[in-house]
């Protein structure tokens, strides 16, 4: 019988030990895993034009996750809130989000053209996203990723309820959109539809990102004589020209419409410059509104003694959403989060709504609204005129087909 060296014996124990203890180690690092916070990702502006906004989208969500008791899957939930400055930043912190945070899944994306940079990090790392701003259509359609979830509606959709107002006030239209994916998506759709409300276009202007002086574009407008403008500004940018084009005393001399504003555009702006007609995926004080939104706007009141904006909204459904998928799914897997999100489905108002699952659209009505001739309150801006569709059916067929969609939707 062979003997063992002794060394070798040795180095057998050690190695054993070794392995035991990594066992020991690895099994720990799962069962914290398994009982530690659940990390979920926020992606909105903390600076420049969109800071505002970014402020009430992550107060949005960070209120969806108070009311379910900061636990999913009886677990913490920990928010981890990065920067969109610009597509690249956004991309990276996307990137941070996965790599370094080890999150779940990220809520965000108010811009456009930030979202689009975001996606392609969604859908290579696997991970579920739910842009809660962004309108352009690509989002859903030719760029579409089984990853990504939208629940603002498109510019088509929201330009499709906003022009029977435009062609109401002239059949002269001039359009101020802002230079990047959102603006383009204006201009390519408002154009489609001049033809069928009988207008035409009198002149154009795409402005770049973080305008200050908009006094060369007003005397353009001015020029043109149009009977009414189509803006697509939004943020710092819609408030810096609202404000010039009241102090050039434009204001109420051409008529203004536009799609994708906020609330606080407006609490910005103020009640003496405010004026037109727009497009808003929802509003505090439509009577409309269902009781858990009005539980929501009362919570947000209570803690923040003012009420929540129309991007507080948009915030606090993303996360909820995402809250009830992940519990519907039992799971923190990706695949299980994105199956749970194409299920999904709101029955709390008149008009059901839910993400389509061949593009990840929220099919669901957006609210027209006019500024008051008088606003006496220093947050109700507003007359709720319509929802741009009456029904589920008309709101179906406002979100297009597969065929006019175009979504290329690759499996999971």
């Amino acid at each position: 019988m062979t003997r063992m060296n002794p060394q070798r014996r040795s180095l057998i124990r050690t190695l054993a030990g070794v392995a035991a203890l990594s066992a020991v180690g690895w099994s720990a690092a799962a069962c914290a895993q398994a009982e530690g916070p659940i990390r979920i990702g926020l992606i909105y502006s903390k600076q420049g034009p969109g800071a505002a906004i970014g402020q009430y989208l992550q107060r949005g969500s960070e209120l969806a996750v108070e009311q379910v008791g900061r636990k999913v899957l009886g677990r913490p939930i920990e928010l981890v809130w990065l920067d969109e400055p610009n597509p690249q930043v956004s991309q990276q912190n996307m990137q941070r989000l996965v790599d370094e945070n080890k999150v779940i899944a990220v809520v965000g994306g108010n811009y456009s053209s930030s979202a689009l940079a975001m996606m392609s990090v969604a859908n290579r790392e696997k991970i579920p996203l739910i842009l809660t701003g962004a309108a352009a259509s690509e989002i859903t359609g030719k760029s579409c990723s089984r990853y990504t979830f939208r629940t603002q509606a498109t510019v088509p959709v929201q330009m499709k309820g906003l022009m029977p107002y435009v062609s109401q006030l002239g059949k002269k239209v001039y359009f101020l959109t802002a230079s990047y994916a959102f603006g383009q998506d204006i201009l390519r759709s408002s154009r489609a539809l001049l033809k069928e409300n009988g207008a035409t276009e009198v002149g154009v202007d795409e402005v770049p990102i973080n305008t200050a002086d908009y006094s060369s574009y007003i005397l353009k407008i001015r020029q043109a004589k149009p009977d009414v403008i189509v803006g697509g500004l939004v943020g710092g940018d819609f408030s810096n020209f609202m404000k010039q084009w009241n102090e050039m005393g434009m204001k109420d001399k051409i008529p203004y419409a536009a799609i994708a504003v906020t609330d606080t555009d407006f609490w910005d702006v103020g009640p003496q410059a405010s004026t037109g007609i727009y497009v808003k995926p929802w509003y505090y004080n439509n009577p409309k509104n269902t009781e858990v939104e009005k539980k929501m706007m009362a919570d947000f009141t209570k803690k923040y003694n003012e009420p929540p904006s129309d991007k507080t909204w948009s915030g606090w459904i993303g996360m909820r959403a995402l809250l009830e998928s992940i519990e519907a799914a039992k799971s923190t897997d990706s695949k299980a989060i994105v199956t749970q999100l194409e299920k999904w489905k709101n029955a709390e108002g008149e008009i059901p709504f839910f993400f389509r699952d061949w593009d990840h659209q929220m099919v669901r009505p957006a609210v027209i609204v006019g500024v008051k001739k008088q606003i006496t309150d220093k947050w109700d801006y507003f007359d709720v005129l319509k929802n741009t569709s009456a029904s589920e059916a008309d709101t179906a067929t406002a979100f297009g087909t597969k065929e006019e969609i175009g979504c290329p939707m690759p499996a999971l």
